[in-house]
């Protein structure tokens, strides 16, 4: 399997970003880490190995990012606001410059797919719906999408609001996202056992928005067995990959 350690500088947060790349063509998948996770740990867990099939047939190749979620979400001296303050640098980043330089090393110029597992299908789901001319396809493992998860209410507070998908899905009615919406190929998934349960409300929040809106979307519940962990995501993302042709 090709495999490269990247890193790139960051002006919009100031520091060097790390990633790597496992794969040498097809679709780039971009891969949020779960809480405070590196660029390695999708390997470390036993992700990369678990899609090694369609990695190594050239059909996909993941690019799995660092976090910044030490500095956003997960920071606890900070307000609700600044943690969104910071999370919006994260955007930027993203956008500005991890995007661009993925394109760069794969020539690959079309719309990509993102995922993630627990915070990371958070990223996963936030950054589709915030770009979805950047990303057409996603597959969100165990998320929570309610950011009052992370420091609770928020109030009238919109740089929170408009980064809490299972909030502001239900305002956007902007016919140029919700026709690349309904033109997306759509997986959010949680299990039902141990730990999945503070992902559930906003599970079905999310997954009552699309079907009022008439977006085309899977939403997967497995079974009371299913816990919050690898060796579920492990099956889980093979699976998905498999259902969605590749």
């Amino acid at each position: 399997m090709h495999f490269e350690a990247l890193s790139h500088w960051s002006g919009q947060l100031g520091r060097e970003m790390f990633l790597n790349r496992y794969g040498h063509a097809g679709l780039p998948v971009v891969v949020f880490p779960s809480s405070g996770g590196t660029h390695n740990e999708y390997a470390d867990f036993g992700m990369i190995e678990a899609c090694q099939t369609f990695i190594e047939a050239g059909n996909i190749q993941f690019f799995t990012l660092s976090s910044f979620d030490s500095e956003s979400w997960l920071a606890e001296e900070k307000s609700m606001h600044d943690k969104a303050l910071a999370h919006q640098a994260y955007d930027r980043y993203l956008i500005s410059e991890a995007i661009p330089f993925i394109k760069h090393k794969t020539g690959w110029f079309d719309p990509m797919m993102t995922t993630g597992c627990s915070m990371g299908a958070y990223h996963a789901v936030n950054f589709f719906l915030q770009h979805p001319d950047v990303f057409n396809k996603v597959i969100a493992l165990s998320g929570v999408y309610d950011a009052r998860y992370f420091g609770g209410d928020f109030g009238d507070d919109l740089a929170v609001y408009y980064n809490s998908p299972s909030d502001y899905i239900w305002q956007q009615n902007d016919g140029w996202f919700i026709d690349r919406y309904r033109q997306a190929d759509i997986i959010v998934c949680t299990g039902l056992g141990a730990w999945e349960q503070d992902g559930l409300p906003s599970y079905h929040q999310l997954r009552q928005a699309f079907a009022e809106k008439n977006i085309p979307a899977w939403f997967d519940q497995w079974g009371g067995d299913v816990a919050h962990d690898w060796e579920w995501w492990r099956v889980q993302m093979p699976y998905f990959l498999t259902a969605l042709g590749f």
